[in-house]
């Protein structure tokens, strides 16, 4: 059974993070970033594990057209934000998004513009759901 791109480990999201930041790179250069260390077989051999790990979820893929392969993320980090927090909405709510919200914007202390950013996402959704015909709640 193939992984889930949602069970990313805190070792495949640091390289995510580079390739999103970044952009494509070798093993190499995903090895300097991450570990900050630009030799050690044992770094790069870490780095080459947690790559084949994440192009087995699907979150990388390799261009193998080169002589030294370049890897690019295959998932965009809005996505895998997205499955993420659906798997603890479902774990630890039940499903509904509606607890896991609440928290993080009771304690998260958020900005006056991060109150109107999602003010303005609230707006932008029901404008849309009323274009589509669905009744206000």
């Amino acid at each position: 059974m193939k992984p889930s791109q949602s069970d990313v480990t805190d070792a495949e999201l640091a390289v995510l993070q580079v390739l999103w930041d970044r952009g494509p790179a070798t093993i190499r250069q995903l090895a300097e970033r991450v570990y900050e260390q630009r030799d050690g077989a044992s770094v790069y051999a870490t780095v080459q594990k947690l790559l084949d790990r994440l192009e087995a979820k699907g979150c990388v893929q390799r261009d193998r057209g080169a002589p030294v392969h370049v890897f690019e993320a295959a998932i965009a980090r809005e996505d895998l934000i997205g499955r993420r927090l659906r798997a603890v909405a479902d774990s630890l709510c039940g499903g509904s998004v509606t607890p896991l919200l609440t928290h993080l914007v009771q304690g998260g202390g958020l900005t006056a513009k991060e109150r109107a950013d999602l003010r303005a996402l609230i707006n932008q959704l029901d404008q849309k759901r009323r274009g589509a015909g669905e009744p206000s709640s």
